[in-house]
């Protein structure tokens, strides 16, 4: 059986850079010809849970259990000799713990981005919308989220620091 492929799990709240630092941290991988496979946390979403929007889809219970599939998920690719690079909001200190517990080769990295910066990033409309009452359950605003408590990584924001240049500082630390 191969080795076991590692768990790189980037979060953070909407619109802190998940996305771009995992395809950032991907071509490190690729340009060593390793085997790596990214997940979106909102391609996921379309994949493993509903994204119909509502209470009942978006609450904090219903968040967790789909983190926890993405865990589960995570660690059945990895099984096989896949670095998997997964980049979710997913701040449940219940998926963080599971996660330290069955994937040996698990590494977190928290971006940590003040709310008023997401809010004037607002990549996604969805702090604008939140604020004009038009969408609710929003992780972070009003469906509670845990900080993670021992993070592998912490990059707070720092304004004129982007994707590549956290990339390359992890891959230094890892190389």
């Amino acid at each position: 059986m191969s080795e076991l492929g590692k768990v790189i799990w980037i979060t953070g709240l909407s619109g802190s850079g998940k996305s771009t630092l995992a395809k950032e941290v991907k071509k490190k991988f690729c340009e060593r010809s390793e085997l790596v496979v990214v997940l979106d946390g909102d391609e996921m979403r379309e994949v493993l849970g509903s994204v119909a929007s509502g209470a009942e889809n978006h609450s904090r219970e219903s968040r967790l259990s789909l983190a926890l599939r993405y865990s589960k998920l995570c660690k059945l690719i990895s099984s096989q000799g896949i670095t998997v690079i997964i980049a979710t909001i997913s701040m449940f200190e219940e998926v963080h713990s599971w996660n330290r517990k069955n994937l040996p080769e698990y590494i977190e990295i928290y971006l940590k981005v003040p709310l008023e910066v997401l809010k004037n990033r607002n990549s996604k409309n969805i702090y604008s919308l939140f604020e004009e009452g038009k969408i609710s359950h929003i992780a972070g605003l009003d469906v509670g989220v845990d900080e993670p408590l021992q993070p592998d990584y912490i990059f707070e924001y720092e304004p004129g620091r982007n994707a590549e240049d956290i990339a390359n500082t992890l891959w230094n630390d890892w190389a």
